[in-house]
């Protein structure tokens, strides 16, 4: 079956930044288009960022357009999001998706 492991996050600062890692098993990972979540305390999950199967085409949130930079690594099997001048609004638990899989999440905290 389908899994995505993730690895990153942690405590920045405002202006900070961190990258995101989602490493995938059991899917042809060329052939699927990838997306970035996250949900903050007491409110719903939203949609951050998409990348294409084959890379060519990525879209983002307005909330994090500029800032975040979503890719993927063929050689690897893994999706990134490279996330840059961090907010305090940021500050979130991120999760990766493929097909109908998620990943188990992982915290971002921004804060000084």
């Amino acid at each position: 079956q389908v899994q995505l492991v993730q690895s990153g996050g942690g405590l920045v600062q405002p202006g900070g930044s961190l990258r995101l890692s989602c490493a995938a098993s059991g899917l042809r990972f060329s052939t699927f288009a990838m997306s970035w979540y996250r949900q903050a305390p007491g409110k719903e999950r939203e949609w951050v960022a998409s990348i294409s199967s084959d890379g060519g085409i990525t879209s983002y949130a307005d909330s994090v357009k500029g800032r975040f930079t979503i890719s993927r690594d063929y050689a690897k099997n893994t999706l990134y999001l490279q996330m840059n001048s961090l907010k305090p609004e940021d500050t979130a638990v991120y999760y990766c998706k493929a097909t109908s899989a998620w990943g188990q999440g992982t915290q971002v905290t921004v804060s000084s």
